[in-house]
């Protein structure tokens, strides 16, 4: 193949990774230690992104195909547990927790046990070490939107669609809907153990998250919604409903509200195809998007398979 036909953009060995949360950060820090020479395009930084608004158990959630996602979600828990054993900057620790009316598949409990141990992620400490992984093997973050899968294109022979939402308006694909979250952080009042309980609702959960910083309170899962301010009447429910579980949450300091909106996609897109690059040949894209709620539970096991995807150095 010529490099006019490869794309003009860049030597072989450049790849353009489109999106900085959790997904994106993943595949460009497994890209660049493997040698290859990646960019991440980014209109946030990671700590901005949707990925930083997550609860962080790994525990797979709202994502299809089901089959699918429970590989990608033990191969991630692996690694996770792997990174629970590093020094505590990584943001991961190993955590023992309930969830109640709820039959795990069997090779999940074979990984956490009964009761169940998983790894529960502290988010912004997380990004901040994937970020520094990523500038530590020769990765460079900027700044800045791609208009169009071309622009990219244009700019490397090798590009990575992680836009998350993002990727409804940049492939285009409608297949892509948000699914608004709510949650509230409160002080923590003593919780050492996480829990989580899917309601009869389908729009929402009950779990509790104890990470560092406080007590994560949540949750909703509104299909369609995307307002991002958080809505009082429903912080209170939350609060309220986690009360039942431990009464002392009632009474503590509320820290923060965080909204987020998860990129939900009837199955989730990791494939790859050729787009222009603009000028008469063409790129490499491989896409990795619509992770909806697990995001984070899979995004070792995707990134790997995306970066076979993409290949060799």
């Amino acid at each position: 193949m010529s490099e006019t036909q490869a794309g003009t953009g860049g030597a072989a060995g450049d790849v353009v990774v489109l999106g900085g949360g959790v997904i994106g950060l993943t595949t460009a820090v497994i890209l660049a230690e493997r040698g290859m020479h990646v960019r991440v395009w980014s209109a946030q930084p990671p700590g901005e992104t949707t990925s930083a608004v997550a609860g962080g158990l790994i525990w797979p959630y709202r994502i299809e195909p089901e089959k699918q996602a429970l590989d990608w979600a033990v191969r991630s828990f692996r690694h996770f547990s792997w990174l629970a054993e590093q020094p505590p900057t990584t943001g991961v620790r190993l955590v023992r927790g309930r969830m109640p009316g709820s039959t795990p598949p069997p090779e999940w409990t074979a990984l956490t046990g009964s009761p169940p141990r998983a790894p529960l992620v502290d988010m912004p400490s997380y990004l901040r070490y994937l970020a520094g992984r990523f500038e530590s093997a020769g990765g460079r973050w900027e700044q800045r939107t791609a208009r169009s899968l071309s622009e990219a294109a244009a700019a490397a022979p090798t590009v990575v669609n992680c836009a998350g939402l993002g990727a409804r308006e940049l492939v285009p694909d409608p297949a892509v809907r948000a699914v608004r979250g709510q949650l509230v952080v409160v002080e923590n009042p003593g919780i050492e153990e996480w829990y989580v309980a899917v309601n009869d609702s389908a729009t929402e959960t009950t779990y509790i998250l104890p990470q560092p910083y406080g007590v994560v309170l949540g949750g909703t899962a509104e299909d369609g919604a995307e307002q991002r301010e958080p809505d009082p009447a429903t912080a209170a429910a939350i609060v309220r409903r986690c009360a039942a579980v431990h009464p002392e949450l009632a009474t503590a300091t509320v820290l923060e509200h965080r909204v987020g909106l998860r990129p939900f996609r009837p199955s989730v897109r990791l494939e790859a195809q050729r787009v222009p690059d603009g000028r008469g040949g063409t790129s490499l894209c491989v896409h990795n998007y619509g992770h909806g709620g697990a995001g984070v539970t899979v995004s070792w096991g995707c990134a790997v398979d995306a970066a076979r995807l993409v290949g060799p150095p």
